[in-house]
């Protein structure tokens, strides 16, 4: 798995929205990704009022869903708050988190999005092409995409279609009865039904993904405990 950073890193937001153009038509959201991995990885960042960033990472093996490995780092986001740019402010410390691990993930979901983004290149993608890693972003909450509420159904593996104008960016997905839908969209080397099966899969009690739920507390872990 590559975690160092083949390219210059943009120090304002003209350079960073000019990598993202150069570095989407490099993106396949074709899959078809891996079927039936073992090991897969959720990724989450958790940030102080100072700038510091705390990442996480936490191997699964889906068979058990116990975790097999993780990994946090601590930094000063090197990149100013500005939606649409956040994969700035935390890739830097993801890959150093990632660089720690023993064992190489056949997947990793974020906590974000891939194509479900203003510039079609969310920080799903940006990791995926930079790992090689098939990459998918699974979020709280929409931030490029609609859906019609309508369409969704109540039960545990209804979905429906992330619209942005005429284009399908992700699906929200029901992985719970009658809980709110996440929103999932492909970071790179996989495809939407695969990307959705996988998180589908990894959340059989809860509305997030054990590699989401795991990560985000142990992130806010590594968080306070860099502030001792």
């Amino acid at each position: 798995m590559q975690t160092q950073v083949p390219y210059t890193w943009p120090q304002d937001e003209r350079e960073a929205i000019a990598l993202q153009e150069r570095l989407r038509p490099l993106v396949d959201h074709t899959g078809p990704g891996p079927q039936h991995p073992r090991l897969v990885a959720g990724l989450d960042v958790a940030y102080s009022e100072t700038d510091r960033v705390a990442a996480a990472v936490v191997v699964i093996d889906t068979a058990t869903l116990a975790p097999v490995e993780q990994a946090t780092a601590v930094a000063t986001a090197p990149f100013p708050y500005i939606p649409g740019l956040f994969a700035f402010r935390e890739l830097p410390v993801l890959l150093t988190a990632l660089e720690s691990l023993r064992v190489t993930p056949e997947v990793l979901l974020c906590d974000g999005h891939g194509l479900a983004h203003p510039r079609r290149f969310g920080l799903a993608c940006h990791l995926g092409l930079i790992t090689g890693v098939p990459a998918v972003g699974v979020a709280k909450t929409p931030f490029t995409g609609v859906y019609d509420p309508a369409s969704l159904g109540p039960r545990r593996g209804d979905h429906a279609d992330l619209l942005d104008g005429s284009e399908t960016v992700g699906r929200a997905l029901r992985t719970q009865p009658g809980v709110k839908p996440v929103h999932v969209s492909t970071g790179h080397l996989i495809d939407l039904d695969t990307a959705c099966r996988h998180v589908l899969s990894l959340a059989p009690k809860y509305r997030l993904p054990e590699t989401t739920r795991l990560a985000d507390r142990l992130s806010r872990d590594a968080l306070r405990a860099a502030r001792t």
